[in-house]
């Protein structure tokens, strides 16, 4: 049978979702491959004057006879419309991909770019603002669990394993695809006092949306698999409102003792504001060891 068509006969088994519309923290649990895991959310508002612009996702799900954890951070620029439209759409689109099971990489990667080109279609609708995003999927097969991390913009991925951080994701920093923005006709600016930006303006090199800036930026995403096994300890997804004041290694040595998720997630989103993190955070923790 077809990925479209498990899809779409699958049976699901949605147990926590969010999105900023509704709480600011939650948590769930499952059993994947006999592996019991757990996760955490908690989201915190920055100090800008405009709406909350992260959104999340948290759930499972069912393809076929194998079990999904779905996890995802939106940070939207320009409003929350895009992050929003991805929370509701990306995963369904990375789902109904055929070769979802069978090249899950290469899945996603259509999906990303397919769910690009529906955002711009409808850009009248959704406006001018567009999203980073940083996607992990678990899924379980036979005895196994694997993970993978999909991102494009500055939310990013980190795994515990044995106690080290290891990134899974790239920032896609202006500076560091400045050759391929100017083959495209764009260019990097680089101002005393600001960080790099794509045509003075955006952030970040590869980001959903942004149709005004689209055909200088990249909606490619980095796409890495890893196997869940006894040395990987607890996953985390945040938006840079973290990173931006904690390096890898201090996010997880600051909840390598906390047991419970969400108190996980929750403390890091705190130390984040207490270390004058100014903008909108998002942390999802996903837990190895339950």
């Amino acid at each position: 049978m077809a990925g479209k068509e498990i899809y779409h006969k699958m049976k699901d088994k949605v147990k926590d979702a969010f999105s900023s519309s509704g709480p600011e923290t939650g948590k769930g649990k499952t059993k994947l491959s006999g592996r019991r895991v757990k996760h955490g959310y908690h989201l915190v508002k920055g100090k800008s004057n405009h709406p909350m612009e992260d959104y999340l996702v948290a759930e499972y799900r069912q393809v076929g006879e194998h079990d999904l954890g779905l996890f995802a951070i939106f940070d939207g620029h320009l409003g929350h419309t895009v992050p929003d439209f991805l929370r509701a759409h990306l995963f369904d689109n990375i789902l109904s991909e055929p070769e979802f099971l069978s090249d899950t990489k290469n899945a996603i990667r259509k999906a990303y770019l397919l769910t690009d080109e529906k955002i711009l279609e409808k850009a009248a609708e959704l406006g001018r603002g567009g999203s980073t995003a940083v996607t992990a999927i678990l899924i379980s097969s036979n005895d196994s669990v694997k993970l993978v991390v999909a991102n494009i913009g500055d939310s990013r991925a980190v795994i515990s394993k044995n106690g080290k951080a290891e990134q899974l994701s790239v920032d896609h920093e202006p500076s560091m695809e400045r050759e391929i923005i100017e083959e495209k006709g764009g260019f990097v600016s680089n101002l005393p006092g600001d960080v790099p930006r794509v045509d003075g303006q955006l952030a970040v090199a590869r980001a959903f949306g942004d149709r005004s800036l689209k055909k200088h930026l990249s909606s490619e995403p980095h796409v890495a698999e890893e196997i869940i096994d006894e040395s990987s300890d607890f996953l985390i997804l945040a938006s840079d409102g973290l990173w931006k004041v904690m390096t890898n290694q201090e996010a997880v040595d600051e909840i390598k003792d906390i047991r419970d998720a969400q108190a996980a997630a929750k403390h890091l989103t705190e130390q984040a504001v207490n270390r004058r993190s100014k903008d909108d955070i998002s942390c999802v923790v996903v837990n190895f060891h339950c």
